[in-house]
Parts: structure tokens; C-alpha cells; sequence
């Protein structure tokens, strides 16, 4: 069956191509899907186009909207298993943590479909007697959906549920890497009743399939979570139209321990923080900070378990992470050791490929720990995207929160302490959006998502997240119109 949903219709891509899907953690054949070019992605944005413009998508009663969300939902926990396993072999995560993903997922559009109808607007007070003077908030109109590959359907949910609830229409293209779960979605937002047009799949490589979605003048809004190099590039393609942009691009995640944390805890976290996914989240907490007095007896103690982390493939019930996403990432992430290695850092654990024949045609990678590391070091401002942990010392909580933003990226942290006070004042002063004390990694769909400076901006999730896709429109009118007389 044809992977494309263009208006409503299933489709092959116009020039015919294709793509081999392959497991990460065998090389296993998961699929081929089309590869569509430039032409499909014009004509996928028309008919979003002619969707918002013509259609009655954008005027459908807000809770009318919220009901087919939450009709998506329903399906989504309907087809679990399924899409639990499909997003498995496509990224080589665990079974057992796609199928988290998938709660999540159906969270999220519950969440939107539930406040949906939730930002009706305001009246503004405007001191003048016989005016009615009020904000509303209108959708947004076309949006360009382009998702990653380390969480193709949850941050593909983030996306399209606001977009949605908030009466656009959209283009949606994920990562040519992981295709099956989007495929799946859009099969499930056609069961639930979701208008022709409204919602669209393009798939394939951003420069063929990508490129038209930041640059064309019928695309209002574009939403990207990737690679900083690209961010920078799809927002200098926006600027021409000024386009409405959110993009999260990633962070180099301080993981703040003083000396009076909980350790047991705080090593646990640790690891949980930049080894989950084999390191392959945009809030990993890649970058230890340990004060002084604390780091030897912890270092120790992270390396130790780190060495023993059990990898596999996503159907071995032993394993306790994966593979990574490809061979050219993994050899990004080798470089990216090497570097550190020549920078002085001293290798604590890991560093190579594992041995065994069980992995030899997967894209394993070890838990790696890097010491004694400066904050100016490449291998500590850079992002791996991989299962890398640099680990930096420091003796005042000054220093911890002057090391902690000093990267050009600001998305997410945590502070571990006993003392509260503390807690708060370095948390206040993290310049990063999301900010967790004595934890790390949770999140839920109430709260917003969104980093500073260049992890990028626009907040994704709760009542924030609904806003990116709406705009707020001024309404005055005047109810007792009369002839003014300044020209009389």
C-alpha cells in the first residue's frame, strides 16, 4: 500500500522512490516505504492550503475538534502493541520503553483534547464607553511538522495534537530513518474522521522532501526538533517568508550532584540520565557536575555500574539499552570520544564497540565515562547524542551554576541537594528551560517544553504548546458607531 497521505489519498511518490527501513540493533529488513521528492511535499502543502482556506476544519467547533483527539487516543492504546513494536525495530529502542511511549502518546492527545476549547480569549478593558474590545485566538493556518528519529511518535504527538486542537492544517515529515509510526498515525487519524487535507505524510531525506516546507509562502508555521546545524539552516529558509518558527534544537544537559544529594539516588539518576536510549535524547543528562568533596567515591560508583549495563537488541528482555541509530551516528559518537581522548580527557569506562557476535551487525556503542573535564573542551560543549557522560568537578555553588550555562545550549538539568534553599536558588538560576531537582527525566503534558538560547525557542506541551499553533487576533468593536467630524 502507497505510504504517502496526500488530501485524503494514499500515494506512491511521484518519481517512484523508495527506502529500505533497517532494525539498528541487526540490520534486519523492517520495510520499504516510498521516498517522495519535492514535488510531493508542493503538492502535500497545497492541499493543506486549500484545506485551511476552503475547509471546515479551522471552523469546527473547538470541542468538536477535541473529540476526534480524543477518538485518536482511544486508538492509539487500541493499536499499543503494534505501534510499540513497530517503533521498536524502526529505532532499535526496547519493546518495554516504546510501549511507555506509547501511554505517553495517548496522553498527549488526550491532554489536547480535552483543552482544546480551553483559550477562548479576553476581554480588553479599553476605558470607552460604547466599545466591545476583545482577543481571540485563531489557528495558525499551514504547518510544517518535521520530527527526529530518537522518539519518532511522541514527538511527532507533541506536534500534531496542538496543531489540531487548535483548528490548523499540516504537513507532517519524520525522520526517513523511522517512518512506521507515522505512517500508522495518520491510518489512525483517517479512522477518526479527520477531514481530507487536514492532516498530510510526506516521507523522505530533508534537502529532496524537507526543503519546500521551510521556504514555500503557502507554509505559516514550521516546527522542527533536530540538529542545531539544521535549525540554523531551515530559519535562514523561513526568514524569507517570515514564517512563525519553533525549533528545539537539542542541549548539552548539566546533571548538578552537591555533596549533600541523596547517592544513592543521585548515582542512579546518573546513569538513567545519560544512558537511557543508549544517550540518544535531547535532555540527556550528558554533562556531570560533582562537587569536590563528593567526586571520587561517586565517579567510582557511576563507572562501576556503568560497566555493567547490559545492551541488546529491542526484544531481549536482559537488555537494559540499545544500539544507536546508525553507523554514521555511531561513528559521530566515536569521533566525538576520540576528540575528548586527545583533549586530555581520562577514559573511565567504555570508549569502543562491544564484543560478540550478538552485535556485531548492530550499531552498538559502550556506556562511556570521560573525567576530569573543563568546561572549554569541545567534548563538554559539544552534543554526542550518544552513551557519553563527561564528568566535571566543582567546590562552590557559584562555580556549579557558572559551569552549568556555560554552553550555548539551555533545554534541560537537575539539581541534586538536600538543602532546599539551595535547590531553589540554583534552579533560579540555571538558564534552561526545564529545570529538575533531586530527579530527572519526567515530564508530563501539562507542562511546557523549551529551551534558551540555542537549544531554540517556542514551547511545546500545556497550555503554551496550544498557543505556538494559534494567534491571537484584537477585536474592537464599536457598539454605537457615529460620524466623528473631524473633517465637518
Amino acid at each position: 500500500m502507497p505510504d504517502l497521505f496526500i488530501d485524503g489519498e494514499w500515494r506512491s511518490a511521484v518519481d517512484e522512490g523508495t527506502r529500505e527501513i533497517r532494525c539498528p540493533a541487526d540490520g534486519s529488513l523492517v520495510g520499504v516505504v516510498d521516498e517522495a521528492g519535492g514535488k510531493d511535499t508542493v503538492e502535500a502543502i497545497a492541499a493543506a492550503r486549500r484545506a485551511f482556506d476552503d475547509g471546515p476544519w479551522p471552523h469546527t467547533a473547538p470541542d468538536q475538534r477535541g473529540d476526534l483527539l480524543l477518538r485518536v487516543a482511544d486508538l492509539l492504546l487500541r493499536d499499543k502493541d503494534a505501534l510499540a513494536r513497530a517503533e521498536s525495530l524502526d529505532t532499535g529502542k526496547r519493546l518495554v520503553e516504546s510501549a511507555y511511549d506509547i501511554d505517553d502518546i495517548a496522553n498527549c492527545f488526550r491532554y489536547f483534547g480535552r483543552t482544546a476549547a480551553s483559550e477562548t480569549g479576553r476581554v480588553v478593558d479599553t476605558g470607552t464607553e460604547g466599545v466591545d474590545s476583545r482577543v481571540v485566538y485563531e489557528p495558525v493556518g499551514v504547518c510544517a511538522l518535521i520530527t527526529p528519529w530518537n522518539y519518532p511518535l511522541l514527538q511527532t504527538a507533541w506536534k500534531v495534537a496542538p496543531a489540531l486542537a487548535a483548528g490548523n492544517t499540516f504537513i507532517l515529515k519524520p525522520s526517513e530513518l523511522t517512518p512506521h509510526t507515522a505512517i500508522h498515525l495518520m491510518r489512525l487519524l483517517e479512522e477518526a474522521g479527520v477531514p481530507a487535507g487536514v492532516a498530510n505524510l510526506i516521507l523522505g531525506a530533508g534537502p529532496e522532501a524537507g526543503a519546500p516546507l521551510s521556504d514555500h509562502p503557502d507554509v505559516d508555521l514550521v516546527s522542527f526538533t533536530g540538529g542545531l546545524q539544521t535549525g540554523r539552516r531551515l530559519m535562514a529558509a523561513a526568514a524569507g517568508t517570515v514564517k512563525k518558527v519553533a525549533l528545539e534544537l537539542g542541549g548539552k544537559n548539566p546533571n548538578v550532584v552537591f555533596a549533600d544529594a541523596d547517592f544513592d539516588t543521585a548515582v542512579d539518576m546518573a546513569l538513567t540520565a545519560v544512558f537511557l536510549h543508549s544517550g540518544q535524547v535531547c535532555s540527556a543528562g550528558a554533562r556531570l557536575l560533582v562537587e569536590d568533596s563528593l567526586h571520587d567515591r561517586f565517579v567510582d560508583e557511576v563507572v562501576r555500574r556503568a560497566s555493567e549495563i547490559r545492551l541488546g537488541g529491542p526484544f531481549d528482555e536482559r537488555a537494559q539499552t540499545g544500539p544507536l541509530i546508525s553507523q554514521a551516528h555511531r561513528t559521530k559518537v566515536e569521533a566525538y570520544v576520540a576528540k575528548g581522548l586527545e583533549e586530555g580527557a581520562v577514559l573511565r569506562c567504555g570508549g569502543a564497540r562491544p564484543d560478540g557476535a550478538g552485535f556485531a551487525d548492530g550499531f552498538y556503542y559502550l556506556p562511556t565515562v570521560l573525567d576530569e573535564r573543563t568546561a572549554g573542551m569541545s567534548v563538554v560543549q559539544d552534543e554526542s547524542f550518544g552513551p557519553v557522560l563527561t564528568v566535571e568537578r566543582f567546590s562552590s555553588e557559584d562555580e556549579a551554576v557558572r559551569l552549568a550555562n556555560n554552553t550555548i545550549y539551555g533545554l534541560a538539568g537537575a539539581v541534586w541537594t538536600s538543602d532546599e534553599a539551595r535547590a531553589a536558588r540554583v534552579a533560579g538560576r540555571l538558564r534552561i528551560g526545564t529545570v529538575w531537582i533531586n530527579d530527572y527525566h519526567p515530564y508530563v503534558p501539562q507542562a511546557e517544553w523549551g529551551g534558551f538560547k540555542q537549544s531554540g525557542f517556542g514551547r511545546e506541551l500545556g497550555p503554551a504548546g496550544l498557543a505556538e499553533y494559534r494567534e491571537p487576533k484584537h477585536i474592537w468593536r464599536n457598539t454605537n458607531p457615529a460620524p466623528q467630524g473631524w473633517f465637518a
